[in-house]
Order: C-alpha cells, then sequence, then structure tokens
C-alpha cells in the first residue's frame, strides 16, 4: 500500500475527530481513553445498558473490549453492537481471553452470530480461540497454536467475514483475500499492560473515518508499532516501564508528524505462509 493512503487516514482522523464508543477493559480504560486522544479522535467509554443505545447512535465507530465481561456488560455490548450495525458504523472486536474459560469463549462467539463485525484484533491464541477449539490461551497472554498465524488469521477472516488483525512480533493482517505482515514496534509493549487494547482503539479511530478496514488496521497497528519504537529510543539511563509507557502516548500524539509512517516495515504476504 501507498505510505501516501496512511497519511491522509491520519489527516482526515485528526481532522474529523471522530467519537470512538468504548466498551472495554477495566483495567486499561484510562490508556485507551488517551490513546483515542492522543491519536485526534474523542474516546466515550459508557457502559450501562440505558445508556448505550443513544451512546452508539452518536458515535463514528463502536469498540467492544471482553477484558473484563461480564453478563450484565455483555447484554450492554449486544445492544451498542447492533444499533452500530443499524446505523452502518464499523464495530471492532478485541477477544481478550479467548480460548481462557469456556465462558468467555461462548459469548465471544455468541457476539459474532449476533452482530456484524468489521474488524477484530488480538493474539494468536485469542483468534485461534474464535476458529478452533484446540490450544489455551494464558489469560491475556498467547499460548501456542498449531497453525500458523497467516492460516489463522486468513481462516477468522473469511469465516466470520472480518478483517482480521492478529498482533505479535510480526503483525499479521487479512481480509481473507489480502494478508499483509507488519513488522514495527519493541519487546516493552509486551510488557505494558493496555498495549493490544490500545492498538485496537486507534484501529477504531481510523475505521471511524474510512470503509477500507483493511487500511485502517494497518494504519492503527503500524502507528502503536512505531510509537513503541519512539518510546523506547526516548529511554534514559535508568528508566523504565513506567516512563515507557508515558513515552507512548507521547509518541502516538507526535504522529501529526507524518514522516513517522516513512518507518513503516510493511510487506504483502498472501500465498506466503509463515
Amino acid at each position: 500500500m501507498d505510505i501516501s493512503k496512511f497519511q491522509a487516514l491520519l489527516t482526515k482522523v485528526q481532522q474529523k475527530n471522530p467519537l470512538i464508543h468504548q466498551m472495554t477493559n477495566n483495567v486499561t480504560i484510562n490508556d485507551c481513553a488517551n490513546v483515542t486522544l492522543a491519536i485526534g479522535a474523542s474516546p466515550v467509554m459508557t457502559t450501562g445498558k440505558n445508556d448505550v443505545r443513544d451512546m452508539a447512535n452518536l458515535a463514528d465507530a463502536v469498540v467492544i473490549n471482553f477484558g473484563t465481561i461480564n453478563d450484565l456488560m455483555y447484554e450492554a455490548m449486544l445492544i451498542a453492537g447492533k444499533t452500530a450495525n443499524k446505523k452502518g458504523i464499523p464495530v471492532v472486536i478485541d477477544p481478550v481471553g479467548a480460548g481462557a474459560t469456556p465462558y468467555r469463549t461462548r459469548v465471544i462467539r455468541d457476539f459474532f452470530e449476533k452482530v456484524d463485525v468489521a474488524i477484530v484484533r488480538g493474539n494468536v491464541s485469542e483468534i485461534n480461540a474464535l476458529i478452533n477449539d484446540e490450544g489455551k490461551t494464558r489469560g491475556v497472554d498467547a499460548g501456542d497454536v498449531a497453525e500458523s498465524k497467516q492460516v489463522i488469521a486468513e481462516t477468522t477472516a473469511n469465516m466470520y467475514s472480518v478483517t482480521t488483525v492478529i498482533s505479535g512480533e510480526t503483525d499479521i493482517i487479512s481480509d481473507g483475500k489480502t494478508t499483509y505482515g507488519l513488522r514495527n514496534g519493541d519487546l516493552l509493549l509486551t510488557k505494558v499492560t493496555g498495549t493490544g487494547c490500545m492498538s485496537t482503539a486507534l484501529i477504531a479511530s481510523f475505521a471511524a473515518v474510512t470503509d477500507d478496514w483493511l487500511a485502517a488496521s494497518i494504519a492503527g497497528m503500524a502507528v502503536m508499532g512505531i510509537a513503541g519504537e519512539v518510546a523506547k529510543n526516548n529511554l534514559e539511563g535508568h528508566l523504565g516501564l513506567g516512563t515507557f509507557r508515558v513515552n507512548l502516548i507521547d509518541a502516538v500524539s507526535n504522529f501529526e508528524n507524518l514522516s513517522l509512517y516513512k518507518h513503516m516495515n510493511l510487506s504483502k504476504l498472501t500465498g506466503v505462509i509463515l
């Protein structure tokens, strides 16, 4: 993809300031809101059953994150998702912990049956749990899977008619027909809780201003990966994870410098099994 496409998407986000309704993880809600603001969008984090229909009707995209799921919240998620479908705005899913427990896996799969999802982003074991009963997720961390990430991404994309993002050392992004690998980021991103959830928020921010879900997914993941590299490079001396987390938000907010997209390490993978 031409780098100018991602630069144009970033400019569009910053000009439109889209409203991103996020029903997200209680552990990471503050960081998700802040990274949404940092990229130029506006977050709203309401989860109340009596509130979400009206809020989704105001929004430009809806994020559904299953990190701290319970029955009451799931009921509200279905309302928000169905409302988004009626309005014609994208629903972006983060299936946190899919495969870790039967309940969590069941409600996530149930959501896909009842709501049209535009994009799903997770680690390899979470995405694998959507299509296979084998393999386990260690809490929110990736476990072992038998198949390649590309096969899992493409299978999921075709099974659910969604754009699928598998985050990892190489991020795999696929709409089932075209697949890309993105190699940006730093190991410290895996040491700070919420970077996956924040990536989903970024993807939704881009999806709110385009109907090209593949480009929106690449744009969001590239921002997080490149921002992680910048944040690591800006660490000095004894400074550690706390400063890295702050640096990460700073780096996202500085993405108005469009030249940062020149650091994208993106390659087309269709027909190549990783």
